[in-house]
């Protein structure tokens, strides 16, 4: 199996890379950008999959994954993302994407996805998918309903930031809005009201 993957992370794409070896894929190029990953599959071809970090530079949203699926319309497509929300993965797979990868998921579980994809079937998490309608009435986005799933855990922020794979200073920006939209003191006082409103078990 030959598999692309491009991500402008090093950390992300090298640590994502080293275990799809592990697991078994032989052959994982990676690259940085969008404008990277077209000279690739001009000159390699023959990728089995290529999973795109659908913040990284030069994809300007979806419109990146559209210009791979119109330019190598036979080589499968994913998009893999850290902060995309449910309706981007909806949105990216009714463009024709393979399927939809958030980095929250164990690395066995991406490796699990990468081959269920290879072999011509969608990859679409259903919790992942189901996100948006389940957090409606909080008004909070997936990530930060992780970051504070991470605080009603009493994580600090730099262990949050491990677990999401993001930096202590993203990690700082999400509580803050955390706190913002929650009306909220501090951390502290935001996971006790996400505890009181029974939105983590």
């Amino acid at each position: 199996m030959k598999l692309l993957l491009a991500d402008d992370h090093d950390l992300v794409r090298d640590s994502v890379a080293a275990y799809l070896k592990g697991a078994g894929i032989e052959d994982v190029v990676t690259a940085a950008s969008l404008e990277a990953t077209v000279t690739l599959l001009r000159e390699q071809g023959g990728f089995d999959l290529v999973l795109l970090d659908y913040q990284m530079p030069g994809m300007n949203g979806l419109k990146g994954l559209e210009q791979i699926l119109r330019e190598f319309p036979d080589t499968p497509t994913a998009i893999i993302s850290g902060t995309a929300s449910p309706d981007v993965a909806r949105r990216a797979i009714d463009s024709g994407a393979a399927g939809f990868v958030p980095k929250s998921m164990p690395a066995k579980s991406i490796a699990g996805a990468v081959h269920i994809m290879v072999s011509g079937t969608v990859f679409a998490p259903f919790e992942f998918m189901q996100q948006k309608d389940a957090m409606t009435d909080t008004g909070l986005t997936p990530r930060e309903t992780q970051v504070l799933r991470g605080l009603c855990e009493g994580k600090t922020n730099k262990e949050i930031a491990i677990d999401l794979n993001l930096s202590e200073v993203t990690i700082k920006l999400h509580v803050r809005t955390l706190c913002r939209k929650l009306d909220a003191r501090n951390r502290t006082h935001a996971a006790m009201l996400a505890r009181e409103r029974g939105w983590f078990e």
